[in-house]
């Protein structure tokens, strides 16, 4: 096995796992201590309500296991926003995220060596999936079609959630206003090198996935990283307002140019085409409004350097007069001989 000289944290998300929670760690820790020079193990405990907190603490205790960081969230919430809280107190100079029930740790060193070879993101995808229901499994199928037209990205092929950052990725996904919601597909998007490997590992048997909820987050996802839902609604409230004013003009020429017009439906088609027009353009004003806060809200840095490189040699330090400190003086500088 290859060394590292490098600082890795590796972020470990669970739930409800007091009785394997110490296999996994022990497991991860042989495996990263003969992998790099120093290592950083977070566990963020997404809400357990079974004694994970107790274990987690013995844990930490001096008779446990080095190097654990532990974070006890006080509810539950998303996968995503999980793994932010440890990403984001993280110190290594490589961040992984781990799900213990999906993802294998053993798989870690060839994930590392497409980091340290210069990737600044290394996706892993287990070719083995777990179970889920048939409702669940057609929901998520066009929530990927869906995302993937509006955003190009295929979130389960091109940003699992197995993967491997560098800390100048970590820094770029802080300056968003929304780093938990961005953080699931910013990587995949934003122009960084990127390595994708796949392996082939059975997971453990996870509870399954509840439809509402990942509904629910996947609306939010699609809200906050794409224009797309509210740019439909603009061009509906554009199409509106066109569609009741072509319906007014064709009302105004029925009514020159038939004589047998019922008594009333001219006044009552106008009213109403002028009302729907009326509450068309003021959608659609409302609608860009939103979308112009949208953008100052959701959008990140202007720009992001995510390299530096200077010249061997700078002329101008040459030009500059220079002592090196600690250097001997001789005879011709005025010491006694």
């Amino acid at each position: 096995m290859d060394f590292f000289p490098c600082f890795l944290s590796v972020v470990f998300v669970v739930r409800n796992q007091s009785k394997h929670i110490e296999k996994y760690l022990t497991e991860a820790t042989a495996i990263i201590s003969t992998l790099v020079s120093d290592y950083e193990l977070i566990i963020v405990d997404n809400a357990s309500d079974d004694d994970s907190i107790a274990v987690l603490k013995q844990l930490t205790a001096e008779s446990g296991l080095a190097n654990l960081q532990v974070y006890a969230l006080t509810k539950e919430v998303d996968t995503d926003t999980a793994s932010w809280v440890g990403l984001e107190n993280a110190l290594g100079d490589f961040v992984a995220v781990i799900n213990p029930l999906l993802d294998d740790i053993s798989f870690i060193p060839q994930i590392l060596e497409k980091a340290a070879n210069g990737a600044d993101v290394v996706f892993a995808n287990n070719e083995q999936k777990p179970s889920q229901s048939l409702a669940y499994r057609g929901a998520n199928a066009v929530f990927q079609g869906l995302y993937n037209r509006l955003n190009g990205v295929n979130l389960a092929k091109e940003a699992p959630q197995y993967r491997m950052l560098s800390k100048r990725v970590i820094n770029f996904i802080l300056q968003h206003p929304q780093p938990a919601m961005t953080y699931r597909h910013l990587p995949a998007t934003g122009g960084f090198a990127r390595a994708y490997l796949t392996y082939s590992a059975a997971p453990k048997s996870p509870p399954p996935k509840r439809l509402g909820e990942s509904i629910d987050r996947g609306m939010r996802l699609l809200v906050s990283t794409t224009r797309a839902p509210m740019r439909l609604v603009t061009y509906l409230s554009l199409f509106g307002a066109l569609a009741n004013l072509v319906y007014s003009i064709y009302v105004l020429a029925v009514a020159a140019l038939k004589p047998d017009v019922a008594p009333g439906w001219v006044s009552f088609s106008l009213q109403q085409s002028g009302m729907f027009f009326l509450i068309s353009l003021v959608l659609l004003v409302l609608g860009e409004y939103i979308l112009n806060m949208a953008s100052l809200s959701n959008e990140g840095p202007l720009y992001h350097v995510g390299q530096e490189f200077t010249s061997a040699r700078m002329t101008r330090l040459e030009k500059l007069n220079i002592e090196e400190v600690g250097a001997v003086p001789t005879k011709t500088e005025g010491l006694p001989s």
